[in-house]
């Protein structure tokens, strides 16, 4: 601190005590037994994206954040710049870090691609819509038993833009939640994305979906597969770090 805004004696502006959040995250940071990453600048996505249908209805999915936000605060508490670029979700914004809201596929595009090649690290666990539609100006009203064909067109591809202007030295995460062929689906992205880690989980499993606090997952690299056992998606972020700290997969 001391943080801005109104104060106990009714103006505004320096001399607030900082949120209690801040102060946490600020704690951690000097606590954390782990400072390894102390110096480096790390992105990460997290979230769903919303494509809007008309002006009440949006195409989305079941992306929680949590993922993302345990990425987040886990670089963050390890000593790293953080910057959270995060799609609508129901997770308080943590503190120790610029956090960037977004919306649509584009605007997750345009925030990540702008700030990419400043980043040591990318972690893209957003889950962006695949497609969008044409917005109608007005509510597109039910017409009785008649059907409603919508048509839609692909977004851009946030992951492959990434990847497209990877600098030597960078470390580039993607995900990858499928339902089936996981691991082929897997190893398609890592090349497709020109990434360095896919992280990859079979969203269809127990305990490995969306919106809950723990996820099983398979890390995909260009040395092979290794399979994790289920824990917390706290710990599944350490691990996602731990590899980029090691430099086997740079």
């Amino acid at each position: 601190g001391p943080g801005s805004g109104h104060l106990a004696c009714g103006d505004s502006g320096d001399g607030r005590m900082s949120e209690a959040a801040e102060i946490v995250a600020a704690a951690e940071r000097m606590l954390c037994a782990k400072n390894d990453l102390a110096g480096k600048k790390v992105l990460v996505t997290a979230g769903p994206t919303r494509e809007p249908v008309d002006p009440v209805r949006f195409l989305t999915n079941q992306s929680s954040g949590k993922m993302g936000y345990a990425v987040a605060e886990a670089a963050r508490d390890r000593g790293a710049d953080v910057t959270l670029v995060t799609g609508p979700v129901a997770l308080a914004a943590p503190g120790g870090m610029t956090v960037v809201p977004v919306e649509t596929t584009e605007d997750l595009y345009e925030a990540v691609t702008s700030r990419a090649a400043a980043q040591d690290v990318i972690v893209q666990a957003a889950a962006p819509a695949d497609f969008r539609a044409e917005r109608a100006p007005q509510k597109i009203k039910k017409q009785g038993d008649e059907p409603l064909t919508l048509t839609l067109y692909p977004t851009r591809d946030v992951a492959a833009a990434v990847g497209a202007q990877k600098r030597e030295g960078q470390f580039i995460v993607a995900f990858a939640a499928e339902t089936q062929n996981l691991t082929e689906n897997a190893r398609k992205k890592l090349l497709k994305k020109n990434a360095s880690l896919v992280v990859a989980n079979d969203v269809t499993r127990a305990g490995a979906g969306f919106g809950v606090d723990t996820n099983i997952a398979s890390f995909v690299t260009a040395q092979g597969v290794r399979e994790l056992p289920m824990m917390t998606k706290r710990e599944l972020a350490d691990k996602i770090l731990d590899e980029y700290v090691s430099g086997k997969n740079s």
